[in-house]
């Protein structure tokens, strides 16, 4: 099919701003589609047919695939493809149909305007996003360009910052970039006090860190003390080994099996924004640490599904990697685990009772892999003295499909 459907980035400066071949697209468009401020940028004469995104967005999106063969035009803030609705959109409609011209991106035009190198910098956006995901990005010289909801967002990246530890960083407030109301605004974290701000704006931040602040690595391991549980923790250096075994691939999915507070599906997603993770978990007070610690660690998107494995594996996505935790001994587990992964997908089974292992022992009889006896001693007070205090051995099963 022909290309029926345009998508056109607009900046404040509106249709004189873009180029010949967008211009030329909307001028030729039979239905024009875009929010109220797009649409009436257009001329007040312009009386083709327009379509304003719902709410849902996706009823709109519905409408326009009705339409297939039309002449279509979406107009849209900036870049389309970053973080916009040509993403949104191509989910749904193959390129082959589609026109893209983009405008510069407001990180563009933020990079350009404070003389920061935009591939050094962590970009994100808050709009219809949990605040949550700033976590990850917030470290000492970290530069973020944050696409914020509205203009009540900076008072909450600022509030954020300052829980971290972090209340001397610098928050720039650009908005309405490129057009004749563009205004930019500065502050320190610790005493951001702006209200009365423009809903279309861009935060720049310079992370600056109080002394002393906690700092959370991205690498796995992070400190027991980072997560709240009930003693069903795999411990920092069991869990650094655990994560290496599942070795992340951006873009892949885990299925954490028997979570308990959630640490392996969490560190799985802090190693790349793009590392999925669904956690499996039936106890209710522990389905409450993991809602808590993943909000807390920087991943919030984290699926948490409550019941018992194997029940509640059925009818789930297929995994790139499956980590059992808990319920090693529960009947046809591994059956359902195995028989869901992907071909080359890893899963990694961890034990602490001789039940547990016994199962782990049957099921490399069955399949391979190797088993691994995880020893961990830490020195703690032997009255004046350290001594060696051992945990309990962890055997480990890493198999590849």
């Amino acid at each position: 099919m022909q290309k029926w459907l345009s998508v056109v980035g607009i900046g404040e400066d509106g249709v004189l701003g873009l180029n010949s071949v967008a211009r030329t697209l909307v001028e030729q468009a039979e239905v024009l589609v875009g929010g109220d401020r797009h649409l009436n940028m257009l001329p007040e004469s312009d009386d083709r047919e327009k379509l304003v995104w719902a709410s849902p967005i996706n009823n709109t999106v519905e409408e326009i695939i009705s339409r297939r063969g039309q002449s279509i035009c979406v107009l849209a803030s900036g870049d389309p493809m970053c973080f916009g609705i040509g993403v949104t959109l191509l989910r749904r409609i193959p390129i082959a149909e589609m026109t893209i011209i983009p405008s510069p991106s407001a990180f563009s035009q933020s990079c350009a305007r404070l003389g920061w190198s935009l591939t050094e910098v962590e970009t994100l956006s808050l709009t219809g996003r949990d605040p949550n995901l700033l976590h990850p990005v917030i470290y000492p010289g970290a530069r973020l360009l944050i696409l914020s909801e509205g203009r009540k967002t900076p008072a909450i990246v600022a509030e954020m910052l300052v829980k971290r530890g972090f209340g001397n960083s610098q928050i720039t407030v650009l908005e309405r970039m490129g057009g004749t109301h563009e205004r930019i605004v500065k502050g320190i974290a610790a005493s951001w006090n702006i209200s009365e701000l423009a809903d279309l704006n861009t935060i720049a931040v310079e992370c600056i860190a109080d002394s002393p602040v906690v700092l959370l690595k991205r690498t796995p391991g992070l400190p027991d003390t980072a997560y709240h549980h009930d003693g069903q923790l795999t411990k920092h250096e069991v869990r650094a080994v655990t994560l290496a075994a599942l070795a992340p691939i951006p873009g892949q999915l885990l299925w954490d099996v028997g979570a308990g507070c959630g640490s392996i599906g969490i560190e799985w997603m802090r190693s790349h924004y793009r590392c999925r993770a669904i956690a499996i978990e039936q106890n209710p007070s522990r389905l409450r640490y993991i809602t808590d610690n993943a909000a807390a660690l920087g991943t919030p998107n984290l699926c948490i599904i409550p019941g018992e494995a194997p029940a509640a594996l059925h009818n789930l996505e297929a995994p790139d990697a499956i980590f059992i935790g808990g319920g090693a001994t529960a009947e046809g587990i591994f059956d359902i685990c195995w028989r869901s992964l992907k071909p080359g997908g890893r899963l990694v089974a961890n034990a602490v009772t001789v039940e547990s292992e016994q199962k782990l022992l049957q099921w490399h009889n069955q399949v391979g892999g190797t088993l691994t006896r995880i020893a961990i001693q830490r020195a703690e007070p032997v009255g004046k003295f350290l001594g060696w205090k051992a945990m309990a051995p962890v055997t480990q099963w890493v198999v590849v499909k």
